[in-house]
């Protein structure tokens, strides 16, 4: 199987670093030129550089309109969006203010919500193109420490099938993408004092964290950023033409279902 980019644009927000790096790298590889987003210029220069080639960056906070509206001026189309930006904070429920509820509204959906009014007309102008939304396992098995990030994410799929609906017969798709426990950069530092403490490496640990707090996984350990881009690369290429509409599990088989 060969998938080929060569000559579609794409970007990737939320890209400096974990999955949305290891996503923009996959997009590359494959021949892609990439966009990388990020809230600095420092950041979003380094990732530029780590990948080479055509990539390109844009230094922009998308968790606001200002930020939506400057990358949107320095990008003007293009043919491929992952929608990888969010946030997440284990907080419980009644310690959780209308801050917080609203940072994680703003950052993981009403950011999906802007680009995909910004780029969906003109894929569908081009009879060609890829939309996709990061969501998570968690919007389908709800955290209990972390109720507003599940909401936020479950919104994200929903989005992600309205939006397919409204796209039919353009010949562009729109997907959303559900990783489980992964191993990121985010990750890392919240197992970090685990680590410290234990001097096991960060992946024993991981692995440990999933089996305490995510039983159900059947591959028993966390999944690399790798692995999470792998779908996201296939699912924005040409030999994913008959896939839209669909959340895509990249979770280990945390969700206990059939479908």
């Amino acid at each position: 199987m060969n998938v080929d980019l060569t000559g579609k644009l794409a970007i990737v927000t939320g890209s400096t670093a974990g999955i949305g790096f290891a996503i923009a790298e996959g997009l590359a590889g494959a021949g892609a030129t990439v966009v990388i987003n990020g809230r600095t210029q420092a950041k979003v220069d380094a990732a530029v550089a780590r990948i080479g080639g055509s990539a390109r960056g844009v230094a922009a906070d998308l968790g606001d309109l200002d930020g939506h509206d400057r990358l949107v001026a320095a990008e003007p189309r293009a043919d491929i969006v992952v929608s990888n930006l969010g946030v997440f904070e284990p907080v419980d429920f009644f310690a959780a203010d209308d801050a917080i509820w609203d940072r994680h509204w703003q950052v993981n959906v009403m950011a999906g919500v802007r680009l995909a009014r910004a780029y969906l007309p003109g894929m569908e102008a081009n009879g060609w193109g890829r939309f996709l939304l990061l969501g998570s396992e968690s919007a389908f098995n709800i955290p209990a420490d972390m109720i507003h990030y599940g909401v936020s994410k479950t919104a994200d799929v929903a989005l992600a099938r309205g939006l397919a609906k409204r796209m039919a017969g353009t010949g562009v798709t729109v997907n959303s993408v559900l990783p489980g426990p992964t191993l990121s950069e985010g990750v890392e530092v919240m197992l970090e004092a685990e680590r410290t403490s234990t001097g096991k490496p960060i992946e024993e640990v991981a692995a440990a964290f999933v089996r305490e707090h995510r039983s159900s996984s059947l591959i028993r350990r966390a999944a690399t950023v790798q692995e999470v881009a792998n779908m996201v690369v296939y699912l924005a290429s040409p030999l994913a033409s008959a896939t839209t509409g669909a959340a895509l599990r990249v979770d280990g088989g945390v969700i206990d279902t059939l479908m």
